[in-house]
Order: structure tokens, then C-alpha cells, then sequence
């Protein structure tokens, strides 16, 4: 192992540990993807949810296969931008699909804050103007993003 690998290996002091980052993969899937995403995709695809369920687990499966791969592979805390720069080098492939992750996760983000202003606004009887569930959702996404801000600890201790 080269000199730039042994440094890939060692963590930053305020790095998240394996369990909060478990809690948070976890609290994530859970959260967006099961209760969040999946009544979306039942409404969306009505009698053949089913079919797009699975199809799901199989591109995940693929997904989950690579991330542990990878990670055996190039054992590092940069996630994405490290397998990406891995891939493809000090190059501008790596600036451009780093970009098409980060504008995927803004759509993905987006989305699921849009869907808990609706699902919140359900608990109180709907919003019948059509104004209060972007606000709730623009409302989530300003706290996550302070809850980022905020550092790792913090995001360990929300997550757990």
C-alpha cells in the first residue's frame, strides 16, 4: 500500500463513526424509502407498484453490490467523490458526474421534503390554499441543511 492509500484510510477527527453512519443509512432508507417515497410510487404506479417495487430492489441490490465493492476496494470516508475520482482521475468526467450526483440530490431532497409537507399537512386536514406543504417542505430542508452546519456529532445524534 502506497503512502496516498495508507492516508486514504485515516479518518479526520470529527468524522462520522460506523455506527452513526449505519443509523444514518439506515435512517435514511427508512425514512425516505419506506415510509417517504414508497406511498409516492404506489400512488404513481397504481396496480403495478409491485412490478416497480422489485424492479427498485434489483437496481439497489446492483447499487448496494458496488458501494461494497468499492469500499473494499478504496477503504476512505470521501464516498462518491473518491470512487469517482478513482474512476476517472484529476479529469473533467469526474467534475461533471459529481455534478449529476449533486443535482440528483438536490431532485431526490426536493422531493422528499415536498412529500412531508404533504404528508404533514394530511395529519391536519389537508391544506386546501396549496400554500403551506411547499413551506413545510422548504421549512425541512432549511433545518437539514442547519443540522449539516451544525457538524457530524450532531448529525450522529439526530440520526440515532
Amino acid at each position: 500500500m502506497d503512502e496516498k492509500d495508507a492516508r486514504s484510510t485515516q479518518y479526520d477527527e470529527g468524522s462520522l463513526t460506523l455506527s452513526g453512519t449505519v443509523m444514518l443509512g439506515t435512517g435514511v432508507m427508512i425514512g425516505a424509502g419506506i415510509f417517504a417515497l414508497t406511498g409516492q410510487m404506489a400512488e404513481m404506479t397504481g396496480a403495478l407498484f409491485p412490478l416497480a417495487f422489485l424492479a427498485a430492489a434489483i437496481i439497489v441490490g446492483f447499487s448496494a453490490y458496488s458501494y461494497i465493492k468499492m469500499s473494499n476496494a478504496y477503504p476512505s470516508a470521501g464516498g462518491i467523490g473518491m470512487y469517482l475520482h478513482k474512476a476517472y482521475g484529476d479529469r473533467l468526467p469526474t467534475a461533471f458526474n459529481a455534478l449529476l450526483m449533486y443535482f440528483s440530490m438536490v431532485i431526490a431532497q426536493s422531493f422528499l421534503a415536498r412529500t412531508f409537507g404533504s404528508y404533514t399537512m394530511q395529519l391536519f386536514g389537508g391544506d386546501p390554499s396549496g400554500q403551506m406543504t411547499p413551506i413545510l417542505g422548504v421549512s425541512l430542508i432549511l433545518a437539514a441543511f442547519i443540522v449539516n452546519l451544525l457538524g457530524n456529532r450532531l448529525i450522529q445524534g439526530v440520526a440515532g
